[in-house]
């Protein structure tokens, strides 16, 4: 397989996680984990998870190394705004802390850990291939 297919995939997968993630948070009463994230990470989740497929699409679409570097620093980006979503799951030590709780979605953290570090890796990936220089 080459690697601008493997790369395509996880640009697919990406923009999955990017939807899921909306779709699952978007309604603050129904968040699954110990703490609440704000509609402001979600957003910034989202907005940076868009531009973060645009330059993506842009870069393996058009291969240049300015574009491979913009698509790397924005995805990186969104890993981190993922990871801190990713954060909400973390137990809360005080008495008053809320006990973490499920959705309809998954129970437990699995599909939030799985979708999150996934792309961590993903990301690795990507910015190995920009840095590498094989994408042609």
């Amino acid at each position: 397989m080459e690697i601008e297919n493997i790369l395509w995939m996880l640009v697919a997968l990406a923009a999955v996680v990017v939807l899921l993630t909306r779709l699952r948070l978007h309604a603050n009463a129904q968040q699954a984990g110990h703490a609440q994230v704000s509609d402001t990470l979600v957003n910034a989740h989202t907005i940076v998870g868009v531009l973060m497929l645009v330059a993506g699409v842009f870069y393996l679409a058009s291969p240049s190394d300015a574009k491979g570097y913009l698509a790397v620093l924005v995805w990186w980006a969104e890993a981190i705004i993922g990871l801190l979503v990713l954060a909400r799951w973390l137990p809360g030590g005080g008495r008053h802390a809320a006990p973490a709780t499920d959705d309809s979605w998954a129970q437990g953290p699995f599909l939030s850990i799985l979708g999150h570090v996934g792309m961590v890796l993903g990301v690795a990936f990507f910015t190995y291939a920009v840095f590498s220089g094989k994408v042609a």
